[in-house]
């Protein structure tokens, strides 16, 4: 039985600047709170990305999904370059903080590590 048969599809929202990074196969590492509906993701699984309001999406393999405590620890332990490859960090953790507030950061953050497909 092959591994095929357990392996999920997620979708998934991004913002244009991040889609175009992951289109473009710049940003290797997609960063979220843990959240119940994404407890479930794991290497060999799809995820489609799309810009919300547009037909515009993109496909992605996991290769690995690692969970931090915060944002700090993800960008540290992950290399902001791999996130966003065209900010720094500081400018990075700004940006993530701007799109979820403490309380969810709270829940922990997970760096899902992909590749274009």
């Amino acid at each position: 039985m092959s591994d095929m048969t357990t392996a999920r599809r997620h979708e998934l929202n991004l913002y244009r600047r991040y889609f175009d990074l992951v289109a473009a196969g710049r940003k290797t590492i997609e960063v979220r709170v843990q959240y119940p509906h994404l407890a479930d993701v794991a290497a060999g699984d799809t995820i489609r990305f799309r810009i919300k309001a547009t037909d515009e999406a993109c496909d992605v393999r996991v290769l690995r999904v690692t969970a931090y405590p915060d944002f700090e620890a993800l960008l540290d332990g992950e290399g902001p370059a791999n996130v966003n490859p065209s900010a720094s960090r500081e400018e990075q953790l700004a940006n993530i903080r701007a799109i979820y507030p403490p309380e969810k950061e709270a829940l922990g953050a997970l760096a899902i590590e992909i590749t274009l497909l």
